[in-house]
């Protein structure tokens, strides 16, 4: 049985037309039957299979599920809601994601599934950049890892321009050691949504960016 039926979609396109309070009040028992409700099921769902491979995730679904509402304090788009349900399951939650896990969004127009460390503060973008440094070859062997490359293509990210001097030599031996961010994305077709299998699916992309996601902690 899928974990959601087609109004899940249906009912983001047809926010999209209507994306204010007043509407999105009047579909509340509906967003909360096709959305908030079955969203939440799938995220335990998630954690549960995510903790077997990484006993530090003990968390719970609203630790790892962020709100539909946009924030629009400094946007110029008011409109108030996300057009996807998403959440990030790691060890930390939505509370801090410096800490890499599997991140996914599900939504009417593509199913994206993300890993890796998006935007490191300046301490720790040093010490990826050391831990690459110190051992390039296991980093050059993740990155190129069949499995890694099959369902994520490659590392992607921001490169800084200019480096600290103890990694400016290193850049020819290793592009990515510019990066100031270290991110890997998988997008899939909306239909996957209503497949029974999403949670296989998603496990799949997850023990595929775990290696990866492991060595960026850059902890030894």
């Amino acid at each position: 049985m899928s974990w959601f039926t087609p109004d899940f979609n249906r009912f983001f396109k047809d926010l999209a037309k209507n994306n204010n309070k007043e509407w999105f009040d009047k579909n509340r028992k509906r967003y909360e039957k096709s959305v908030k409700v079955p969203f939440e099921d799938f995220v335990a769902e998630v954690i549960k299979r995510v903790s077997k491979e990484d006993p530090r995730v003990q968390i719970a679904p609203k630790e790892a599920i962020f709100r539909i509402n946009r924030d629009i304090r400094f946007s110029k788009d008011k409109t108030p809601y996300k057009m996807q349900m998403s959440a990030i399951v790691s060890p930390a939650g939505r509370k801090d994601h410096g800490v890499p896990g599997i991140y996914f969004e599900l939504g009417p127009e593509k199913v994206r599934i993300y890993g890796g460390r998006y935007m490191p503060e300046k301490e720790d973008l040093y010490r990826i950049r050391q831990h690459i440094a110190g051992k390039m070859k296991r980093f050059q062997a993740l990155r190129s890892d069949k499995n890694f490359v099959k369902f994520f293509g490659s590392v992607m990210g921001e490169k800084n321009k200019v480096l600290p001097p103890e990694f400016k030599a290193l850049v020819e031996k290793e592009p990515l050691i510019a990066n100031k961010q270290f991110y890997y994305m998988a997008e899939l077709p909306a239909k996957v949504v209503e497949d029974p299998k999403l949670p296989q699916i998603l496990m799949e992309h997850y023990k595929a960016m775990k290696p990866m996601n492991d060595f960026l902690l850059a902890e030894g």
